[in-house]
């Protein structure tokens, strides 16, 4: 495999983000507990991470700006739209995986 210099990594890495958020828009069935219970991380996480990186870079980015370019429309909307009540079981599954980790 050939060296790909840093620009290009960027680029790259970039279009995956890009492709990961279409993906994730494209299934709004596929519920954040689920991702958290299965990977670790969720919509939130990635528009959080987001955030994080707008403001390393001395850009001031609101929690909802960040969350809406994740969701690709207000969190509120998507949440009505599409979030469901959580069950009991993949509740439990949450607290027993993620709250040691600081994600409840």
């Amino acid at each position: 495999m050939s060296e790909i210099d840093s620009k290009t990594t960027e680029q790259l890495e970039a279009a995956v983000f890009r492709r990961l958020v279409q993906h994730l828009r494209t299934h709004p069935d596929v519920q954040n507990i689920d991702l958290m219970n299965l990977a670790g991380f969720c919509r939130n996480c990635l528009s959080n991470w987001y955030k994080d990186a707008a403001e390393e870079k001395g850009i001031d980015l609101s929690k909802e700006a960040s969350r809406e370019i994740v969701y690709g429309m207000p969190y509120d909307d998507w949440k009505s739209k599409f979030q469901t009540e959580a069950s009991a079981e993949k509740l439990a599954r949450f607290d027993e995986v993620h709250a040691k980790e600081g994600h409840s």
